[in-house]
């Protein structure tokens, strides 16, 4: 819609308020909520905020800047507050002078995307992001119960969350969502709703807005719902598994039947990039010391930098379909990752493995986590970095994946994701207390 036929519709069903949304580099949603008579100026991105006080933004003495928010964004929230009705739009952080703000992620994004489509090419992508329930206390803070003892694909009535699900899939669905299905996962109190793949860029949004309502509607319901990668011990963690492919005039150029595995070279040269980069990206696409908790193994977690076409096992999998759907699967990435910044690294990384002419190789078909090391090795299968601080040494190193974040937004992620290892390290764990306190 353009400007003129959002104003109609916010008029024709009674919107009062317009929240213009935006998140930070970490991830985090964030917003600037308008009333009517403001909405045409939110329209022509002329409203302002406060960056200085957005982690990761800008100085206190340059602190203003713009909102562009972008039209196809927009939606109205389903639910009824007592103000009337609640619309939003995912905008574009700028300078006062009208310039792209060097550390917006869906900029960041954009700009990666723009450079595949100078070759030619769109980037498609789908995710599969899982969430735990918990309940909450008498006071209504999220304690670590679980809401069941339910397993995967569970029905009632040991899955009390189906209510939960089903209206986050209600509200999805009114905002223009298209899911394609809704289910309990392995863990008890941990869930999954996938939804429709499509271009990269409304993907990201997509994940953004999916995190805001699954949160909304737990809280409705008396739940807390988390993002966190692995909230519990000992039981399976949340991933984000991410399927990608790369179109061309209207074709998946990762299909090429007259070859091994019906794989292009152009997806086989992507699989490589991502291979290739995967120990310096996964500081992007799973950015919390806790990420690396759910990356160890016999939890189906992806620690084997590998692809293969028939098991779970390594990094990349590529599903069975082929044609149209022919894809691959990263299956590292959790839902605590910025999903602008997460697709612009994979992304990148990708193209520059197609760019590169590199080659995957062999598919390892068998499963890596009951192999040798010694067989590891001569497969020369890499394991992912054991924490984020060996992350971050392997993108300080990695300048394919620096370069699709952009110099402003590198150093300032680089410097927080530190800082946030150092307190971890610094931290005395009650893990640590229960070990070592009386023995000691």
């Amino acid at each position: 819609m353009d400007k003129r036929q959002i104003l109609e519709r916010c008029k024709k069903e009674g919107v009062r308020f317009l929240r213009l949304t935006f998140t930070d580099i970490d991830g985090i949603i964030k917003n600037v909520e308008v009333p009517g008579t403001q909405f045409e100026k939110a329209l022509d991105g002329q409203i302002m905020f406060d960056g200085s006080s957005i982690e990761g933004f800008t100085r206190i003495e340059e602190s203003d800047m713009l909102l562009k928010p972008d039209p196809a964004t927009f939606a109205i929230y389903p639910w009824p507050t007592p103000y009337g009705k609640v619309a939003r739009l995912i905008c574009d952080v700028y300078n006062t002078d009208d310039t792209p703000f060097a550390g917006c992620p869906r900029l960041a994004l954009k700009r990666v995307v723009e450079r595949a489509s100078k070759r030619g090419w769109t980037m498609m992508a789908g995710p599969e992001a899982e969430f735990f329930l918990f309940r909450r206390d008498a006071a209504g803070k999220p304690n670590h119960e679980v809401h069941d003892v339910g397993g995967y694909f569970d029905l009632t009535p040991v899955d009390l969350g189906e209510e939960a699900r089903r209206d986050v899939v209600e509200v999805l669905e009114r905002m223009g969502f298209e899911v394609e299905a809704a289910h309990h996962e392995v863990a008890p109190g941990q869930h999954e709703i996938d939804f429709k793949y499509t271009e990269a860029l409304a993907t990201a949004d997509n994940i953004v807005t999916f995190r805001f309502v699954v949160k909304k509607v737990a809280m409705d319901h008396g739940l807390h719902a988390t993002f966190m990668p692995k909230p519990i011990y000992g039981v399976n963690g949340s991933g984000m598994h991410t399927h990608q492919s790369l179109f061309k005039d209207g074709k998946n150029a990762f299909f090429d039947p007259k070859t091994a595995w019906q794989l292009s070279k152009v997806a086989r040269g992507y699989i490589a990039g991502i291979l290739e980069h995967a120990r310096a990206f996964v500081a992007v696409t799973n950015p919390l010391v806790n990420s690396f908790k759910r990356l160890v193994p016999g939890h189906e977690a992806p620690i084997n930098v590998a692809w293969s076409e028939k098991n779970r096992s390594p990094l990349v999998r590529v599903p069975a379909r082929r044609g149209t759907g022919t894809r691959c699967e990263v299956r590292v990435p959790d839902p605590s990752c910025n999903p602008y910044l997460a697709l612009s690294v994979m992304l990148a990384c990708g193209l520059d493995g197609v760019q590169r002419g590199l080659d995957c190789g062999e598919p390892v078909n068998r499963n890596i986590f009951e192999m040798s090391e010694r067989e590891k090795r001569r497969l020369k299968i890499k394991e992912l970095p054991a924490n984020l601080n060996e992350a971050l040494d392997n993108l300080e190193r990695d300048k394919v994946v620096q370069d699709a974040l952009g110099e402003h937004i590198y150093s300032n992620f680089l410097r927080n994701k530190r800082e946030e290892w150092h307190r971890y390290i610094c931290t005395v764990h009650e893990w640590e207390r229960d070990q070592y306190l009386e023995e000691y």
